[in-house]
């Protein structure tokens, strides 16, 4: 069962699934912790692991139910494993970007719209529902490409205009189905997210829900590769039975840190959460001084996809922060919306935080392919960069993954800054000269079709969504 972190109403995965958000305007956790042993999954594949986690999470569907859902949705994905686990000198980086749109997104948005299917058949809800969601760049397209002609689901996706990367906008705008809408907002993320969560509020008489990672079942699907990546590093003797180790991830919205923080409850053997942050570092200073202040100047950097100053998912944290106690979860919530902040001593000594320049990013990238021959895209390398910082700075000799959130390719314009290749003006020429000089493959996704953009005002989009919802 499920409950708000604003509430303690009780409600079942289905429920959880189709509403996303709470009526209270809170986000659900699961009210019992499940606990899972790695050491009963040595000898599972990724989606028979995937299977393990979502169950424990999600029992109402049933084991089979599950296994083949996952099954089919991981059909699309270009490596057999779904995920892969590449070493370095100093760290392994686990490639979560080989799915249909090249981005981690994409673990959890192949199989969402599937959960959400099955949970209103299981509802009896046969009116249409439309999924709203904002992004920053990859939950946009992966959103778009999960629901796709999936029965009784619309979907409309926001994102900032001049927000996202060329090659993130084509995705989203050549996109073609009768049932997806995409928006560009003349603003930020931002104010994209809080478009969608006022409108979630405001309109409770429509049939509405979300595939931000605020959707519990976005979420949970980001579990299962920390429990992969252990197992898989076990496997291969590179750590011992029970060793401790730490995920180093690249953090905007905290979805994907928070699944790793999900894995340590349920019993994962996690040392340390590295939390990195680009030049917009509101959780840097949240984990380090204990003040979540929203009230800063908003940066566009080279990593778009964590150009974000409200992370939603942290409240999720403080639910836990604060022993599950939902009252002092409103006040803070409550707090952020009045004055753009909030107090909150930090009782979780397993985060790590810090930042990293778009100076700094550009190096890493290039630091560690001229070492090393391996590219990574620049979300990747403020995680990076990050974890030599964290190195440096403790000593800590703790096997450590960085959590490699989207392909290069997504991002070439600063591939090539960062490498000091060719430049071009054209987002698809770059990634020409790339794989040229890098003798890295074009991924065969990266084929899109003519991009048509609408944008929307800021102030008037609320009105035109109920519009288009009700139509």
């Amino acid at each position: 069962m499920f409950v708000s972190t604003r509430g303690k109403k009780m409600v079942n995965s289905f429920e959880a699934i189709v509403k996303g958000l709470a009526d209270d305007g809170g986000l659900y956790v699961i009210d019992e912790i499940p606990s899972l042993d790695y050491k009963e999954m040595l000898n599972d594949d990724y989606i028979t692991i995937a299977t393990k986690v979502l169950n424990a999470f999600f029992p109402e569907f049933g084991y089979d139910v599950i296994f083949k859902e996952i099954k089919e949705a991981y059909a699309t994905f270009d490596i057999n494993e779904v995920v892969t686990l590449k070493e370095t000198k100093k760290a392994f980086f686990l490639e979560l970007f080989h799915g249909p749109t090249l981005a981690f997104k994409d673990l959890a948005l192949v199989v969402l719209p599937r959960l959400m299917s099955l949970s209103k058949k299981r509802l009896n809800q046969n009116e249409k529902t439309t999924i709203l969601t904002a992004t920053s760049g990859d939950t946009g397209g992966a959103a778009l490409n999960g629901f796709k002609d999936i029965d009784n689901i619309n979907i409309i996706v926001l994102y900032p205009n001049n927000g996202v990367s060329p090659i993130q906008e084509a995705q989203m705008c050549s996109f073609r189905s009768d049932n997806a809408k995409v928006i560009a907002v003349e603003g930020n993320f931002d104010d994209c997210q809080n478009i969608v969560k006022e409108f979630f509020n405001e309109n409770t008489d429509l049939s509405i829900s979300s595939a931000n990672s605020i959707n519990i079942a976005r979420l949970i699907p980001q579990v299962v590769y920390y429990f992969y990546s252990y197992i898989n590093l076990l496997n291969r003797k590179a750590i011992k039975t029970d060793e401790l180790i730490n995920f180093d991830v690249p953090t905007g919205n905290f979805g994907d840190i928070f699944a790793g923080f999900y894995a340590k409850l349920m019993g994962l053997p996690i040392n340390k959460l590295i939390c990195a942050s680009n030049k917009n570092k509101v959780l840097t200073d949240f984990f380090n001084n204990g003040v979540y202040d929203k009230n800063r100047d908003f940066y566009k950097t080279n990593t778009p996809s964590m150009d974000i100053l409200i992370s939603s998912n942290l409240e999720r944290l403080l639910y836990y922060g604060l022993n599950c106690d939902s009252s002092k979860v409103r006040d803070l919530m409550s707090s952020l919306k009045m004055t753009g902040k909030y107090d909150f001593k930090n009782p979780f000594n397993e985060f790590y935080a810090s930042y990293c320049s778009e100076i700094d990013t550009k190096e890493a990238i290039k630091s560690l392919f001229n070492n090393e021959g391996y590219l990574m895209d620049p979300h990747t390398a403020v995680a990076y960069k990050v974890y030599l910082d964290y190195l440096k700075e403790t000593g800590d000799q703790s096997k450590t993954v960085v959590i490699s959130t989207a392909s290069p390719f997504k991002f070439p314009e600063s591939i090539i800054d960062s490498l000091d290749l060719p430049k071009s003006e054209n987002a698809f020429e770059m990634i020409d000269i790339i794989s040229k000089n890098c003798n890295v493959v074009i991924p065969s996704v990266l084929n899109y079709g003519s991009p048509i953009q609408e944008i929307w005002e800021k102030e008037k989009v609320k009105e035109k969504l109920r519009a288009v919802i009700k139509c």
